[in-house]
C-alpha cells in the first residue's frame, strides 16, 4: 500500500513562491511506487489541492482529508516545504502534532525555539559553538545608539528576532544607520536583534539522522555580490554558492562538530541545514534553517548531488525516520 503524503508548500511570508518551485522538485524526485502525493498549498487562509484537470477542493483540517470524486482520501503523512510562518515557526507542526499526523521536520519545541534567533541561542549555550554577542530589544526598549556601538562595535547587523527570511535585516556601518534599522527590523518583528559582525566567509552545512546514521552533507561557501546573504543573494543570483567550500581539514572537523552538536542540542528532525561565519579558521554560529530551501538551485540538493545522493533517496531517508508521529 502507498503511503498517502501532503506536500504542504507555499504559506504567507515573502519566500512563499519559492517554496512552491522547491514543492514541484519534490514532487518530480518522490518515487511514485512508494507514495501518492497530493500537493497542498497553503496560502491566504486556504489549503488547497489542485488535481491534474485543474479542479480545486480544500483540504478538511477536521480529520486531514481531501474529497476527490466522491471518494474521501484521509493523508497519512506531511512533508511540509513552507519558509516562516506557519512552517517554522512551530504552528503547523503544533497542528500536525494534535492531528496525530507524522511529519518531515522538527518538532513543534524545536521549530519555536529555532524561529527565534535569540532562543536558538540561549539554547546553543554549552554546547561548544562561538557566537556572536547581541542586545535583544522588545518594543519598549530604549536604543542608545553610543551604548550600542560601545558594546558591540561598528559594522553591525540589526535583524527581526523571528522571521524565516532576510527581509528587515541591515548591516549597519555607522551610527546614523542604527535606529532607521531598528525600525525596520521591528516592522518584521516584535522583538529584533542586534549582533556584532563576524567578518568572515559564510558558509552553510546540512545535516540529518537517519536509520542511526549521522549524515553531514558537503559544506557549501556562501560568495555574496551583496553585503550578505539577503533576499537579493539567495534568489536573484547576487551570490556564488561553492560546494565542497575550500576549507582546511580542521576548519571542516570545526564545522562538523559544531553542525552535529547543535542538530542534537536543539533535537533536530529530518534535514536541517546550519550556517556559519568563518573567521581564522573558526567557525561562528548563525541560524538553524529547519526548513531548507529544496528548488533545484537551493544549497541542500546540490550538496546532496554532491555526496553522490540523489534527491529521490535524500526524501525516501527522511520519510522513512520521520513516519512516526510526534509523541
Amino acid at each position: 500500500m502507498k503511503k498517502k503524503i501532503a506536500l504542504i508548500a507555499g504559506g504567507d511570508s515573502s519566500e512563499w513562491k519559492i517554496a512552491l518551485e522547491g514543492a514541484a522538485l519534490i514532487e518530480q524526485v518522490l518515487d511514485t511506487d512508494k507514495y501518492d502525493v497530493y500537493k497542498i498549498v497553503l496560502h491566504d487562509g486556504r489549503w488547497t489541492y489542485t488535481a491534474p484537470d485543474g479542479a480545486t477542493t480544500e483540504l478538511d483540517r477536521n480529520d486531514f482529508t481531501l474529497t476527490l470524486g466522491g471518494r474521501r482520501i484521509r493523508l497519512e503523512y506531511a512533508l511540509i516545504l513552507i519558509h516562516g510562518t506557519p512552517g517554522e515557526d512551530g504552528r503547523l507542526q503544533g497542528y500536525l502534532d494534535m492531528m496525530r499526523i507524522p511529519y518531515s521536520s522538527c518538532g513543534f519545541v524545536t521549530s519555536v525555539i529555532t524561529f527565534d534567533k535569540a532562543a536558538c541561542k540561549r539554547a546553543l549555550h554549552g554546547a561548544g559553538l562561538n557566537m556572536a554577542r547581541e542586545i535583544l530589544l522588545d518594543r519598549h526598549s530604549q536604543v542608545d545608539p553610543d551604548e550600542v556601538i560601545g558594546r558591540l562595535g561598528l559594522p553591525l547587523f540589526v535583524k527581526p528576532n523571528a522571521s524565516g527570511s532576510s527581509f528587515g535585516v541591515t548591516k549597519v556601518k555607522t551610527r546614523e544607520q542604527l535606529l532607521p534599522a531598528v525600525e525596520a527590523a521591528f516592522a518584521e518583528s516584535d522583538h529584533v536583534l542586534m549582533e556584532e559582525c563576524i567578518d568572515g566567509r559564510e558558509i552553510s552545512c546540512g545535516v540529518m539522522i537517519a536509520g542511526g546514521k549521522e549524515y553531514l552533507f558537503p559544506i557549501t561557501e556562501l560568495v555574496c555580490q551583496s553585503e550578505f546573504f539577503d533576499y537579493k543573494a539567495k534568489y536573484q543570483g547576487f551570490s556564488k554558492e561553492i560546494t565542497p567550500a575550500d576549507l582546511d581539514e580542521r576548519t571542516v572537523k570545526k564545522v562538523n562538530a559544531m553542525t552535529l552538536a547543535a542538530y542534537k542540542k536543539l533535537n533536530c528532525r529530518g534535514v536541517v541545514r546550519i550556517d556559519f561565519i568563518v573567521r581564522d579558521g573558526e567557525p561562528y554560529f548563525i541560524e538553524v534553517n529547519t526548513i531548507p530551501g529544496m528548488s533545484a538551485h537551493s544549497i541542500i540538493p546540490q550538496q546532496a548531488a554532491a555526496m553522490g545522493m540523489s534527491m529521490s533517496e535524500l526524501f525516501d531517508l527522511i520519510i522513512e525516520e520521520t513516519s512516526q508521529a510526534q509523541p
